[in-house]
Order: C-alpha cells, then structure tokens, then sequence
C-alpha cells in the first residue's frame, strides 16, 4: 500500500469479537480480512495502529447495534474517522444466503469505499443520557401495562368483573384491595400479582421524577420547553422529541424529518401507474410513537386552555405563533379527512405526520436562538479572561 492513501475499514462489531478488514481506496483495489480480535477498545487500537503504520488514512465503519457509539466517540477522540451506518440501509443482494461476521466485515469495507453506506447520527453523550431516561420510563409504562393485564386476566378467569367504567382509578385500587379469591393459593398468586403492579406504578413514577429534576440541566432544555408549545406536547413527550431527533438543523427541510421519522407513505411506481401503501415506519420508533400520540388532541377544536397558556408562558412569541398556526391547521383538517370515512389510525397518522413539519420549524428557531447566545456567551468570556 502506498503511503498517504485512505484506508476503508470495516468492522463487524459483537460484545467479545470484532471482525476487522481494511480496502485500498480505488475500484479493483485490494481488500483484505485483517483478522478477529477481542472486542475491547485495547484490540481495537492495537490493529488500528498497525493499519497506520505505513501513514494511511483510516475511515472506519461498523453497523449501528447493542454495542452503541462508545467505538466511535473512541476513535473520534483519536481524530479517526468513523461512521455508524444504519443496518436498514446497507445494499443487499437478493441471492445471498451465507453471512458470516467476516463476510459482514469485507462487505462493509467495499461498500463504505464505494460510498453507498448511510450514516446514523451521532448524538451528544448528554442527549444520549436523557434518551436512555425516556427509553427506561417508556420500558417501565410497558411492565406496568403487562402486569396490569396479568391481573385483570386472574380475575376475568375466576369470574370477577369490576362493574364501573375507569379502571385504575383511586376506586378502582379501593376495589382492587377488598378482594379475596376463593382459594387460598389463588390469593397468592392474586397478591403477588398486585404487588407487580404496584411495583410497576412506583416506577413510573420514580423514573417520571426524575426525567422532570434532570431536563432542567440538560443543554437542549429550551428546546423541551418550546416542543411544549404544541398541543398534545408534554413534558414526556417533550424531551422524547429533543432526545430523539436531536439537532434538527442537519435536516435540510421538513420532509427529511417526516422520512427519517417513518411517517412518509411507501411507494410501488411504475411507468403511468402510482401505487403508494403503508407508512414506512423506519427510522426513530420512539419520536414516531410521540408524535402519533400527540396527533390524538387535534381531534378536539382550536383553543388556548389555561395548560397550554401556562407553557407558553415565556416561550418567544416566534415559537407560540407556530404553536397556534398548527392549532388551526391541523384541527381544521382531522375533521376534514374524517369526513372521508378513512379509518381513525389513518388520519391521525396523517395528522402526525403535518405535525412534524411544525416540530420542524420550531426546532430550527430554538436551535438558532441557542447557538447565537452561546457564540455572544463565549465571545464575552473571551473578551474577559484576555
């Protein structure tokens, strides 16, 4: 290899292997299985210094997965250039039936040389805490939901049935603690049960808590604060949305954002004939999932409620006008496309993904509004300390 030239490196990254293979910048170049090492960092640097070696320019790339960004904020550091590239989108060819952790290696290799592999964005390591936050509380509502549900199946089993309407209300607990099953090993079964899901509730509850003490040190916490603006955006929501997308500015307009958040129609077209089906759903599950939850509320008419007062309470006026202006957008038209007796999924998905266009735009004044006082803050400490 000659001295200077840029060097593909492709890894296939698992929790105690990494399979290595390095491609000489230039189509018919070679392309060589480095080999398989542990899958510390220690390895990693070991093999990354003899590729080098010969002062070659490394660009590595490895599957975004349960591993995380801890290899590319590694090799950052050590000003290496390195991307993780979404799985979704790597090129796969149609006959290929044999995959092994060497072949997934040399495949990356090739592909990042010849420039067809996506990369996933790299969030701070401070947004990355804040998702993790969300993810877990959002894990929490999940075994509360599942242990809720376990319980009320014991006792549909045993013929027990509560007669009002709400359940998990502060009756329906009351309700819930004068029962007493027939036999004494249902009862067991029926308090453990219980105890689940009281474990779950202080969870939630635990997890919630700490979500609202932690966003107020958070960098992007005017960036919650301005997705509160929207109807159906709450604190939860809120900081799943600024955890989540990050950034927004590196989407050059709102319909990147609605792609990159799976909201867009697929599409099958050919010649005359335009076929568009389900939404794609890839990208961000969890800014999706958001996003169609907040899209509910705009079923209801246009209003300013005291809530939603309370939030934009401060908030620039910037900010709350796009709020409002998507108030009447977006509950003009949950009625109009209701009328059309499409189903109620249907509309709120397509009221979701209008949604993200505002989203959009609020991100990218808050963002702006930030950058600019931390370049005046930074210009006046400066201008102090010198």
């Amino acid at each position: 290899m000659r001295k200077s030239s840029a060097l593909h490196v492709g890894l296939d990254v698992h929790a105690n292997s990494i399979d290595v293979t390095a491609a000489e910048t230039g189509a018919g170049r070679e392309v060589r299985h480095v080999g398989s090492i542990g899958g510390d960092l220690a390895s990693l640097d070991r093999v990354l210094r003899r590729l080098r070696s010969d002062g070659a320019k490394l660009h590595v790339v490895y599957e975004a997965g349960p591993c995380g960004f801890v290899i590319a904020r590694h090799l950052r550091e050590q000003a290496i250039d390195c991307e993780v590239v979404a799985p979704s989108m790597i090129p796969r060819r149609p006959g290929e039936r044999i995959k092994t952790d060497r072949r997934d290696s040399v495949k990356l290799a090739r592909l990042a040389r010849a420039g067809e592999l996506t990369p996933v964005h790299l969030p701070e390591q401070a947004d990355e805490a804040m998702r993790d936050l969300s993810r877990a509380r959002e894990d929490a509502i999940r075994a509360q939901r599942a242990a809720r549900h376990q319980l009320k199946a014991l006792l549909l089993r045993n013929g027990i049935r509560y007669a009002a309407k709400s359940a998990w209300t502060a009756g329906h607990r009351r309700w819930i603690a004068r029962l007493k099953l027939p036999d004494p090993v249902q009862q067991i079964v029926f308090q453990d049960y219980v105890n689940a899901v009281e474990e779950a509730t202080r969870r939630v509850a635990s997890l919630s808590e700490a979500l609202e003490a932690q966003v107020k040190h958070w960098p992007r916490a005017p960036l919650v604060r301005a997705y509160e603006a929207l109807r159906g955006v709450q604190l939860v929501n809120a900081v799943c949305l600024a955890a989540e997308l990050g950034d927004l500015r590196r989407f050059a307009n709102a319909r990147e954002l609605m792609a990159f958040v799976g909201l867009v129609p697929s599409e099958h077209s050919s010649g005359e004939r335009r076929r568009q089906g389900r939404i794609t759903k890839t990208g961000n599950a969890h800014a999706r999932r958001a996003l169609i939850e907040a899209a509910w509320h705009y079923r209801l008419p246009a209003r300013v409620t005291p809530i939603i007062a309370r939030r934009w309470d401060g908030l620039p006026k910037s900010v709350t006008d796009i709020a409002w202006k998507a108030q009447l957008r977006l509950c003009a038209r949950y009625p109009r496309l209701a009328a059309r007796r499409l189903l109620a999924q249907k509309v709120v998905v397509a009221i979701a993904r209008e949604l993200v266009g505002f989203v959009w735009a609020i991100g990218q004044i808050v963002e702006s509004r930030t950058e600019t006082a931390q370049r005046s803050t930074s210009t006046i400490t400066r201008s102090l300390t010198g």
